[in-house]
């Protein structure tokens, strides 16, 4: 009896022992859950520069795929009046992140401004163009002397013509400008009161066709067809919220990676994705512009081969040396001190399937 006693004495030990060391391992794996699993979500102010079209698919997929949400961030956007505008809000903090346009960027940096950087870029090639008709003589570059050039207000590839003007020996003097707002610009195009437009080509060209210009009829001009070496648009960060919450940069960026691939995998979904955030829109139009803009501006060869979002650092020190023939620096920024790679993934996962 002694003996039976001790042994089940012996055995519930051992028992209680198993449960403890279950429970211990139990609670250890509850406190080792990834953050994300336990931390609210980090939230994120983005801003646009322009209207929602269909050139930002990749942002508008992430947030309504759940690429964002996947990374653990709360994500919400807004709309602000230009790059300017935008670079200022994060400038102060009011936006987390922004889409701008890199050369706007440049411009900003040369002022006493905040350390803000381009971490992510999204055009491999600037949207600058100028759109012409064929019909009124004009299908290279060089036909654009003794031409009219309507040029809308704040429009940004005007800051770059006069450098490119020069590139290509065109008489900048003999172009007559005709200054008018953006909503006209097209229209005063299909009409023929200009023989050309400067704009971005998946916006006017775009909109030329819609308008009903053959297509054929059009001469897209692009700038960086014609020794351009100006980048396009691309996400910058508040340098606070970067120093303070690195890896959450990391995510955003590795959800926009993920975003631009499903928008050039399935680009009819991310349109129908933009439309519902647009207040009007055309799913045709749209399709046409995202195809433009994976086409010209962001599946290039160098992301071909180099993968999405980085810069070629020689390649940038070049297009600041081309800001600065309109613009007249009173410290030139490097490509340093406006591109940093440090968010961005390996390059191994950057490469677009």
């Amino acid at each position: 009896m002694l003996m039976r006693a001790s042994q089940t004495i012996i055995a519930r030990s051992v028992l209680a022992s198993l449960i403890g060391l279950l429970g211990l391992a139990y609670l250890g794996a509850v406190e080792g859950r990834p953050a994300g699993e336990n931390r609210q979500p980090v939230a994120i102010q983005f801003s646009f520069d322009r209207p929602i079209n269909a050139s930002v698919a990749p942002f508008i997929v992430a947030a309504t795929d759940g690429l964002f949400a996947a990374e653990g961030l709360a994500v919400t956007t807004d709309v602000a009046g230009g790059s300017p505008e935008a670079i200022a809000r994060v400038a102060t903090g009011g936006s987390e992140f922004a889409l701008v346009d890199i050369n706007a960027l440049i411009r900003f940096r040369d002022h006493d401004a905040p350390p803000i950087k381009a971490v992510f870029v999204l055009f491999n090639k600037s949207p600058y163009a100028i759109v012409a008709r064929k019909s009124r003589g004009i299908h290279v570059l060089s036909d654009i002397e003794g031409k009219t050039l309507g040029v809308a207000d704040g429009d940004l590839s005007l800051r770059l013509w006069p450098a490119l003007a020069h590139r290509n020996g065109i008489k900048i003097a003999s172009v007559k400008e005709n200054h008018m707002s953006a909503a006209v610009r097209e229209p005063m195009l299909s009409a023929g009161q200009v023989d050309a437009v400067t704009g971005f080509s998946y916006l006017s060209a775009v909109n030329l066709r819609d308008r009903g210009v053959p297509a054929d009829d059009l001469a897209v001009l692009r700038f960086n067809d014609y020794g351009c070496e100006a980048y396009g648009f691309a996400v910058i960060v508040n340098p606070a919220f970067a120093a303070r919450q690195p890896e959450a940069v990391k995510g955003f960026l590795r959800a926009v990676i993920a975003g631009t691939n499903l928008a050039i995998r399935e680009p009819g979904h991310a349109v129908d994705e933009v439309l519902g955030r647009m207040d009007d829109g055309s799913r045709d139009l749209e399709l046409e512009r995202l195809r433009n803009v994976i086409e010209d501006n962001i599946l290039t060869s160098e992301v071909k081969r180099n993968g999405i979002g980085g810069v070629d650092p020689i390649r940038l020190e070049r297009s600041i040396d081309q800001v600065g023939e309109d613009f007249k620096f009173s410290k030139r920024p490097s490509a340093a001190a406006i591109f940093d790679d440090s968010f961005l993934p390996p390059r191994g996962d950057r490469l677009i399937n």
